[in-house]
């Protein structure tokens, strides 16, 4: 039975009723952009549609750290983007509440040229805070990164470690309402990633949301609550995070 916000319990992050997502895809490789732009005037191209997303519901509380697992193609990268309104549903509905921070990508948002302080800067811009409050928190976001006198230096010169620590720190420098994580925690050592833990488990005493997608089953089922877990674009299932863990674990072995 299809629900109203009205009905929805007061403390839901995020909503989301038969979410599909469809590409087009054309059934032959076209060599250029060139033969790509004559073949579709003269509509000589057919297309395969391809469901990343098929009809996929679920539920996410506030102050929840909740999991998605699934193999590579599942249709995981697909949902975050959906869920961070990169990417409109084909059909179905998704109600969030509050603002969404997204860290899909290692390195979104950068720009290799410019300095990491220069790259904090940018990032928080393009999370909505002002100069000064950047300002204001640039001492910390630094300190929590742990890369030195790198702040100072081009982003290009960084490890893909040092990225994912400082990505990390500019995101989490506030606290979200939302924030979703995509394999950011895979390239950090044992140490940050018990900081990154921890910091999260602080959000969550804080009421903001945590969406984590990790192939680390121990680390779904020791971060999250619940889970849900992925497989070529359905929803296989969605409970407590260690049996879902466990049915994942079960599907890859």
């Amino acid at each position: 039975m299809s629900k109203t916000l009205t009905t929805l319990p007061k403390e839901t992050a995020f909503f989301l009723e038969d979410v599909s997502v469809s590409y087009r895809i054309p059934d032959e490789k076209i060599p250029s952009i060139k033969e790509y732009a004559i073949r579709r005037l003269q509509g000589k191209i057919e297309y395969n549609s391809f469901l990343a997303l098929d009809k996929i519901s679920i539920s996410v509380r506030e102050g929840e750290i909740f999991g998605i697992l699934g193999r590579n193609g599942a249709g995981k990268s697909t949902l975050l983007k959906v869920l961070a309104r990169v990417l409109y549903p084909t059909e179905g509905r998704v109600w969030i509440k509050g603002q969404v921070y997204p860290l899909l990508q290692l390195g979104a948002g950068f720009h290799p040229e410019l300095t990491g302080i220069e790259n904090v800067y940018l990032n928080g811009t393009l999370l909505g805070h002002s100069r000064q409050e950047i300002k204001e928190k640039l001492p910390a976001i630094a300190d929590f990164a742990e890369i030195g006198d790198f702040i100072n230096a081009p982003l290009r010169t960084y490890s893909s470690g040092m990225m994912a620590r400082l990505g990390f720190s500019v995101a989490t420098a506030w606290v979200p309402d939302i924030l979703i994580l995509d394999e950011i925690l895979s390239v950090g050592d044992a140490a940050f990633v018990q900081k990154c833990s921890n910091r999260m488990q602080g959000f969550r005493e804080s009421g903001a949301t945590v969406l984590l997608v990790s192939h680390s089953v121990d680390m779904v089922s020791s971060l999250c609550q619940r889970a849900a877990l992925l497989d070529h674009g359905k929803l296989v299932a969605v409970g407590d995070a260690s049996e879902v863990s466990k049915q994942y674990r079960e599907m890859i072995f």
